[in-house]
């Protein structure tokens, strides 16, 4: 059984992998055609600078020793004197751990980089991905799933990057955005619909390692998480589909893409702990809440957040992990106590609330502090007349 589990995840985490280049499809097809290439380099980067960075410090950071249930240290740096081959207590190699979580390093940068493309300078977003992979992604892993994290002392549940890949890249994107203002040419028109769709397929499928490999095992909960990312995508899309017809009276390629992804985005906290029902729900009320400000609330709002990651992952991962508070069912998972639906009361729901909100703030607050810092030696914005006024906000 260990051969299988470890082959499982082997094979989980190409299909991990295989979602950046799908990003950067996906991205690369919203935007206009000035900025693809721009696009595809800085998504497809993250291959290369997270690999480097979990090496030389991620792992270490998140998972070696504990200070304060916020962070790890640097005993295993450069994963020095950690056995690849020993066994974990999930029961795969430890290399095959890390190789797994090395692939959601890459994909969470690379969620939020596609947001500013086109109106931040590409130099000041290599190394603000530097120093956020140090000081906000390392410590949220290691505060949500490192035995002894803080987020995870009080009764967190994320199954699969709810709160360490989708929240935090989402908020991440809304100061980046908000910070840098708005590009000097913005049009309509996206470079390529074929790309968008073909990203999205890559994303789809590299979803069921993303969910699916979470479960670290081939077993019933691989299986669960497998059908509930497939129907809440699928419900999600329909709805996205729907509201368009409603609001624009038709229905557009573009909008049934991110109708997929907010469904996917959705699931992802709960993926292995709800039922089939449950997926429905939190697919449709997803793809709700992202469109709804998508359409009517962003217009308003002086960011210009160029791919909609803080739309659809923010606030659809936001909402993924609350409704876990709501659908989850110690039935079909023993690692969770039974949400509000079926009979938990309010403690679950309450926990998942709470630990949402602390995330939601130590992602803000870390963001703003590193982009203040870094802006008194890097220009952040294309539009050096511009920069000035930016860097004046008080966020």
């Amino acid at each position: 059984m260990l051969q299988v589990n470890t082959l499982f995840i082997m094979i989980a985490s190409i299909l991990v992998l295989l979602m950046t280049p799908g990003l950067a499809f996906f991205y690369g097809g919203l935007v206009n055609r000035r900025h693809a290439n721009n696009m595809l380099l800085t998504v497809f980067m993250m291959c290369g600078l997270a690999v480097i960075l979990w090496i030389i410090l991620g792992y270490s950071l998140s998972f070696s020793g504990n200070h304060w249930g916020v962070i790890g240290n640097l005993k295993n740096i450069l994963m020095i004197h950690v056995p690849i081959d020993a066994v974990t207590k999930t029961g795969i190699p430890i290399g095959d751990y890390t190789m797994f979580m090395m692939m959601f390093a890459i994909i969470t940068p690379a969620i939020f980089c596609g947001s500013v493309v086109g109106h931040g300078r590409f130099n000041f977003l290599v190394i603000f991905t530097i120093c956020w992979s140090i000081l906000v992604y390392y410590p949220l892993v290691h505060m949500v799933w490192a035995p002894h994290g803080l987020l995870a002392s009080l009764g967190a549940v994320d199954f699969a990057g709810g709160l360490v890949v989708h929240v935090n890249a989402g908020i991440t994107a809304l100061i980046l955005s908000s910070w840098v203002g708005r590009r000097q040419e913005v049009t309509a028109q996206h470079n390529n619909l074929s790309w968008v769709l073909i990203g999205t397929a890559l994303l789809w499928i590299g979803w069921y390692g993303f969910n699916a490999g979470s479960a670290l095992a081939v077993n019933d909960t691989a299986v669960q998480a497998m059908l509930t990312t497939t129907i809440s995508c699928s419900t999600a899309m329909v709805t996205w589909m729907m509201l368009d017809r409603h609001h624009f009276n038709h229905v557009t390629l573009a909008g049934a893409c991110n109708g997929a992804i907010a469904g996917l985005v959705a699931i992802t906290p709960s993926a292995g702990y709800v039922t089939l029902g449950g997926s429905v729900i939190i697919g449709m009320i997803g793809a709700a809440i992202s469109q709804y400000f998508i359409v009517k609330i962003k217009p308003r709002l002086p960011i210009d957040d160029v791919v909609d990651a803080f739309g659809c992952h923010g606030l659809s991962g936001i909402w993924g992990s609350v409704a876990t508070g709501i659908f989850a069912s110690h039935q079909i998972s023993k690692q969770v106590p039974n949400g509000l639906l079926f009979g938990g009361g309010l403690h679950l729901l309450g926990s998942q609330v709470f630990v949402t909100l602390l995330t939601i703030v130590f992602v803000a607050m870390m963001d703003i502090g590193l982009i203040k810092l870094l802006t008194t030696v890097l220009p952040v914005s294309v539009d050096n007349k511009g920069l000035a006024a930016i860097q004046s906000k008080d966020l």
